[in-house]
């Protein structure tokens, strides 16, 4: 509980950073949140690669449970082409875009706006951030009404590195790989499914 309050701390301080303008405007300097995400995911790619442990790792895994990524996907999209009927003045394709973030805000967000505009990628951005953040305090109530792959499914990309964590915690630790393979899958389709939905 203690990490998931100083998340969004830190959510909160930026905000209020940004409100007040404590913080130079980073904008002027050219696409500076495009070159942080392409060295972020080329940090994630050297993390992966260089643990063989972990991709040696996912074989072991039972192939029922290695299906979870894929219905965390589908049941995402299809709750989003739901959430799109109620909601007229947004069409299913910027719907889909903004789920098929999957929690994976630094990287759907700047997506979204670069293909939709600021005004989707902002709700891009905190969507995503709920469903971290959702996941990260909820994962107890998730574990005890919905069973131990709740936390995992509800997690989606963010699942093998900031809601791994407490999913350890209150899953249990046998569902570690899992969460990573789970993470890894679902964070691998985040630019394809994005850049997909924004252009049709």
């Amino acid at each position: 509980m203690k990490g998931s309050i100083i998340i969004v701390s830190f959510f909160v301080a930026g905000i209020v950073c940004g409100v007040m303008h404590w913080l130079p405007d980073l904008s002027r300097y050219g696409n500076v949140s495009y070159v942080t995400l392409c060295l972020l995911m080329f940090c994630v790619g050297m993390g992966v690669g260089h643990n063989t442990e972990v991709l040696r790792s996912f074989r072991q895994l039972n192939p029922r449970l290695a299906l979870l990524p894929l219905m965390t996907i589908v049941g995402t999209l299809a709750g989003c082409s739901i959430l799109s009927l109620a909601m007229p003045h947004r069409s299913l394709a910027d719907c889909l875009a903004v789920g098929s973030g999957f929690g994976y805000y630094s990287l759907s967000s700047v997506f979204i706006t670069q293909y939709r505009g600021a005004e989707l990628g902002t709700v891009a951005l905190l969507a995503n951030i709920v469903r971290e953040v959702f996941t990260l305090l909820g994962a107890p109530l998730l574990v005890r009404y919905f069973g131990p792959l709740a936390p995992i499914s509800t997690g989606g990309a963010t699942t093998m590195d900031t809601t791994l964590p407490v999913i350890t915690r209150y899953s249990g630790s046998q569902f570690v790989m899992l969460s990573i393979f789970h993470g890894f899958i679902v964070d691998f389709t985040v630019p394809f499914l994005v850049t997909f939905f924004c252009t049709i």
